[in-house]
């Protein structure tokens, strides 16, 4: 769908990180309780039917992941022009494989599948090289009023919470376009 928004409106998209649960140990954590009540009254249906339209496979995490390192690792594939490439990967990995992205062969996998040096990048991250850099970009997601993931924020102004559908973007874009004309 991102791709669909770059080509049709020639709009460019980063990925930048930001923690739901800022308190998930490194080892990450059992699900509350009320996200297991929210999937047993059928919150994720609407997610399995938009990835199936898109082609891809859903499966929801059974636990919250501590996703620091994948966040740092995706600084460093930024840094050498593999950002998107790396986090679609990573995506898929979570929810189309169901795969804990607190670990770092699950990480090395993605990095190596996108053509990167898997082993530099954990060096690097592991060095705390892009440590500061993501907890600058969490505090800068706050602070502009972000809640919850996916949120897209357009033009540093617009915000759209949450997997919609591609029509929410247009819809979105054609709304600023208008006002900016």
């Amino acid at each position: 769908m991102v791709d669909q928004l770059k080509a049709e409106y020639q709009v460019d998209v980063e990925w930048r990180p930001y923690y739901l649960r800022p308190d998930t140990p490194p080892e990450g954590m059992d699900l509350p309780e009320y996200i297991i009540k929210a999937r047993a009254s059928g919150a994720d249906e609407r997610l399995q039917n938009m990835a199936k339209l898109h082609g891809m496979g859903f499966n929801s995490p059974d636990r919250i992941y501590n996703t620091r390192i994948a966040h740092e690792a995706t600084e460093y594939a930024r840094e050498h022009g593999k950002a998107l490439e790396f986090h679609h990967v990573v995506f898929r990995k979570v929810y189309g494989e169901g795969l804990d992205i607190s670990q770092w062969v699950i990480l090395r996998a993605a990095a190596e599948e996108v053509g990167l040096d898997a082993a530099d990048m954990q060096t690097v991250v592991d060095g705390g090289k892009y440590t500061a850099e993501v907890a600058d970009q969490v505090r800068n997601a706050q602070e502009i009023g972000v809640t919850g993931v996916p949120t897209y924020v357009i033009n540093d102004r617009y915000a759209i919470v949450g997997a919609q559908p591609y029509e929410a973007f247009k819809n979105a874009l054609a709304q600023i376009m208008k006002k900016s004309s």
